[in-house]
């Protein structure tokens, strides 16, 4: 292993716990060469998070993930290198913050109808700014007393299928593909067995979604083995797709989820940063 490098984190600019700052002294700490923020719907915590990492010698990747309207399962989509985050493409998310606000008000209805008596304004406390997610409903539930954990908030309360679902208004494939390559990103499907596709139509779909913009896919995630990510290697080898590798790390509300680690604890090595990085950063040539 010649360097550890983390492509998929959060911060409390989504559902993090983290700052951005906080989250580059844990990647200092644990001496990260490369750090990619990649939170939910907003770029809020890059220019922090950028900062940070230039002052403390760790190359930074700007980033961000959406969610893709999807039946069947969740299609989440990693913008790595989105570069020109810095214009336009700031006024294209506040459609989709306005999404998640409406899916949020309406978990809260659904909340309320139940006998919980809770305020918008309780949970974006809790949040510590405007964006709002799951992870911060599931976080109130658990200080009430109504789940035990998060984890278990989740699976009993906010998860589809479940009392206190609500579907999020997301963009298209297409539409998400074409946002993040509008700031030069690369599209790339995190955690894809939340696609829940069988064996027999994975090959199929991912060749689609290949057609459709996808630039690579997600293959190493605490939710696979090192077995089952090595299989989504060789498909995306197979299909011509980049290969990336995260923690998918929020901080201590995730305790499982460690900041440059993946599938079953392994580090995460540097040359998996290499298809994100511009081509004038020569920091992983050394």
């Amino acid at each position: 292993m010649s360097g550890v490098i983390d492509l998929h984190t959060h911060t409390s600019a989504s559902d993090g716990s983290y700052t951005p700052a906080q989250l580059v002294e844990e990647a200092v700490r644990l001496q990260l060469r490369v750090l990619a923020i990649t939170d939910h719907d907003t770029i809020d915590g890059l220019p922090e998070g950028e900062r940070a990492c230039r002052e403390k010698g760790i190359t930074f990747i700007p980033g961000i993930e959406i969610e893709i309207d999807y039946e069947g399962g969740e299609f989440h989509l990693l913008g790595l290198g989105i570069w020109d985050w810095k214009g336009a493409f700031w006024k294209k998310l506040q459609v989709l913050q306005a999404q998640r606000l409406e899916r949020n008000l309406l978990i809260l209805a659904k909340m309320q109808a139940d006998g919980i008596l809770v305020e918008y304004e309780e949970i974006k406390k809790l949040a510590g700014g405007d964006i709002v997610g799951r992870p911060h409903i599931a976080q109130y539930l658990v200080q009430k007393g109504i789940a035990y954990s998060i984890e278990d908030a989740f699976h009993r309360f906010i998860s589809p299928g479940k009392p206190y679902y609500a579907k999020k208004k997301a963009p298209s494939l297409e539409e998400g593909v074409d946002l993040i390559h509008s700031a030069g990103g690369k599209a790339i499907i995190a955690h894809p067995d939340t696609l829940f596709l069988g064996s027999q139509q994975v090959e199929k779909a991912l060749k689609s979604y290949k057609d459709m913009g996808i630039d690579g896919i997600e293959a190493y995630h605490p939710r696979v083995t090192k077995a089952e990510g090595a299989q989504w290697v060789v498909l995306a080898e197979r299909l011509g797709l980049l290969v990336s590798a995260g923690s998918d790390f929020h901080g201590p509300s995730i305790p499982e989820r460690s900041l440059g680690r993946s599938s079953e604890g392994m580090w995460i090595e540097d040359s998996f940063a290499l298809p994100f990085l511009p081509n004038s950063c020569d920091i992983l040539k050394v």
